[in-house]
């Protein structure tokens, strides 16, 4: 037998391990911040970079991509090579991949405070970061499939299936939602406009978090787990039917998302059936790793690093049943856009990503160290720390949703709203707010407690950056694959692995995204219906780059409780010049989708300057900066020629005159303010903002929708 000596490279993992508790503590400071804006908006310390509306993205990104994203990539590069036997295929790649990742986060973090966003979630960043990590996640998915075809064990392991997985699909994912038309340097439109947009995000934004928090941290359980408990994996088999099931089943389940809003019933119907079915994969996919610790139970009790992984797949089984429940429209009315979503998503954030990670780092950096880990009853401090951090954080919220919910669904005897002024529903949840806020502080303490600790490990052991090893080499025998040992054949083809795997995610997202695109009646236009006006688009502009999505919906759905608080219930119709879609998904504030024209404009004016003015109490921060800064009307034509291209039916030449139209539209909306007592200019950003509100659900009459 040709037994090779070779060695694993333990710098790479080094680094991206370091970067994971790094940019842990910056993503979870910046969470706790606007978590404490929510019921102190001066936190804000009047600053247009540091509202709200621009930090949630800040906070969203930097926990997704820059903490889970580092530990993913740490946890692939540490076992992908061991399971493999093999050294990663290039050094220079994993340098690339990595100095290119925290370029886009670094990036990512100042492009986002200062107002440049697409606004859709999980995907806020503009087209030239974007391009990047398309780049540099083909740098990472080429080294990771050169690595495994250069591999010497012959079959690959069931958390190899889930990183493969996780390259296609994320790939997929990102290059067709991100598809949009440059305006500058920094600005762009998607291609897709109102349901059409609303569908192709919500099919990213659900499968974001299938793919990119689901998938690969699955692989991390299936080597970690086995490693951590010494135990073999629980059922092969089991293990088959939950890879294959999950990538098939969760692309379709991103309608869930959109219940009740405009999208067609067709697709609605569809994300909730394959959401319900769901449940079994990953189910099936938690009990596979708690079995695996049949006979090391008495272990888990003594073993920080076990309790961590423990406490992560149960959070993974809470939050995949929870999912599905959530899909059901009779739940779904009762818990969407409330504050119960928020408690569900950090579930799976604190729980599964957050425990799983802290309990990898624990177990793997004393390995690369030659040493132990320094304190394990620091690491028991951190895990109760964490758990506590946990509960303090999710039960608040579950019951501030509920709360929102019954307040905005209560009817008086007489058939009238209970609570019409929605400003009631959100300071009754101030106190949950306060709650949460502890709970986000005690599991960011956990955080310094976990640095602590692996900070002496490293300082009281050596590292190893090649960690010298050796295996038999690998000699491929072509052979046809046997009856009843397809798998078994196909754990040896890594490329036609990866090829079937991207079929089965396309079937789902072919058969929900092509009719909506093709068949016209799934998005019924409405001859009333005419393109912004070029003030009405820069102030959409403004709105968009001040994160107000993140606090407001633009969807008013058929429920009473919200035609009797809004108006008349959103149509599909009504979005087909909205480049992007401006749903939201959370409603800190009250929807504006028919805002237009039920407030004066100096009441626009002042409410913006001062929130507290027009709505003493109000928890929304002030924007004073709108009535002082300059409105960029020389981007207007660029921004209206862009649009005609993406099909909005403006008229031929328009830019040669479109700053005229919008100077004439500001000079009105200015001089109606200033004749109610406001020091309007109408060169300013307030008045662009202004006149897209009063524009906002003013296209059609609750009897004018007749449909072409």
């Amino acid at each position: 037998m040709n037994v090779e000596k070779f060695s694993y490279d333990n710098q790479i993992v080094k680094l991206f391990t370091f970067a994971t508790v790094f940019w842990g503590i910056v993503g979870m400071l910046v969470g706790l911040w606007i978590a404490l804006q929510l019921y102190i908006p001066e936190l804000n310390f009047s600053l247009q970079y540091t509202t709200f509306g621009r930090l949630r993205p800040l906070h969203t990104n930097a926990v997704i991509f820059a903490f889970v994203g580092n530990a993913i990539f740490a946890g692939v590069y540490y076992s992908l090579q061991r399971v493999c036997k093999a050294r990663m295929y290039s050094d220079l790649l994993g340098k690339l991949h990595f100095w290119g990742w925290q370029l886009i986060i670094v990036f990512a973090a100042i492009t986002l405070v200062m107002g440049f966003t697409t606004s859709k979630e999980y995907a806020e960043l503009e087209w030239p970061i974007d391009i990047m990590i398309a780049v540099v996640w083909v740098i990472f998915g080429y080294n990771m499939m050169a690595t495994i075809v250069k591999r010497r064990e012959k079959h690959i392991y069931v958390a190899v299936w889930f990183y493969i997985a996780t390259f296609v699909t994320v790939a997929v994912l990102h290059i067709v939602n991100s598809i949009e038309i440059p305006v500058g340097l920094l600005k762009s439109y998607p291609v897709y406009a109102g349901v059409q947009d609303a569908l192709v995000q919500w099919w990213y934004g659900h499968n974001a978090v299938a793919f990119f928090l689901t998938t690969p941290y699955l692989g991390l359980m299936y080597y970690y787990l086995p490693k951590a408990a010494n135990r073999p994996i629980y059922s092969y088999r089991l293990s088959i039917l939950h890879f294959w099931a999950l990538i098939f089943l969760y692309i379709w389940a991103g309608p869930h998302h959109l219940l009740y809003s405009a999208l067609p019933d067709w697709a609605q119907s569809l994300g909730t059936v394959f959401s319900i079915m769901l449940i079994a994969p990953s189910w099936g996919g938690m009990l596979n790793g708690l079995l695996t610790l049949r006979g090391a139970w008495d272990r888990v009790r003594d073993d920080p690093i076990l309790k961590f992984m423990v406490v992560a797949v149960t959070s993974y089984g809470m939050a995949t049943f929870e999912g599905p429940m959530l899909s059901l429209k009779s739940l779904n009315a009762v818990t969407h856009f409330t504050d119960w979503i928020i408690a569900h998503v950090h579930i799976g954030a604190l729980g599964w990503n957050g425990f799983l990670t802290f309990g990898m780092l624990y177990w793997m950096l004393p390995r690369m160290f030659n040493t132990k880990l320094y304190s394990k009853k620091l690491a028991n401090a951190h895990f109760w720390i964490g758990t506590l951090g946990i509960v303090l954080y999710a039960i608040p919220l579950y019951w501030a949703g509920l709360t929102q919910s019954l307040m905005w669904k209560e009817f008086t005897p007489l058939g009238l709203l209970q609570y019409p002024n929605f400003l009631e529903t959100v300071l009754q949840i101030v106190p949950m707010y306060i709650l949460r806020s502890i709970g986000g502080l005690l599991y960011f303490t956990g955080m310094f407690v976990m640095t602590y600790n692996l900070f002496k490990t490293v300082k009281q052991g050596s590292f190893i950056a090649n960690e010298e090893t050796e295996a038999p080499a690998l000699v491929m025998v072509k052979e046809k694959p046997a009856r009843g040992m397809i798998h078994r054949w196909l754990e040896k083809k890594p490329v036609v692995f990866a090829i079937i795997a991207t079929g089965v995610i396309l079937i789902g997202s072919v058969v929900e995204l092509v009719p909506t695109f093709l068949v016209e009646s799934n998005i019924p236009t409405i001859s009333s219906v005419k393109p912004y006006s070029p003030l009405e688009l820069q102030g959409r502009d403004i709105y968009i780059r001040e994160g107000c999505v993140s606090c407001h919906s633009q969807m008013v759905r058929p429920f009473r409780s919200e035609t009797e608080r809004y108006g008349e219930y959103s149509k599909a119709g009504e979005y087909v010049y909205d480049h992007p879609f401006l749903w939201g998904s959370k409603r800190t504030g009250p929807d504006l989708h028919r805002i237009g024209g039920k407030y004066s404009n100096l009441w626009h004016f002042m409410h913006m300057e001062n929130p507290r003015s027009m709505s003493p109490g109000s928890l929304m921060p002030p924007y004073p900066w709108l009535l002082t800064q300059d409105l960029d009307v020389e981007s207007t034509p660029a921004k209206i020629s862009a649009m005609r291209s993406l099909g909005v039916p403006y008229d031929e030449g328009l830019e040669d005159y479109a700053i005229g139209e919008l100077s004439t539209q500001a000079q009105k909306i200015a001089m109606d303010l200033i004749e109610n007592g406001a020091p309007a200019d109408p060169s300013k950003e307030i008045i662009a903002l202004i006149a897209y509100l009063q524009r906002l659900g003013t296209d059609i009459k609750v009897n004018d929708t007749e449909q072409e």
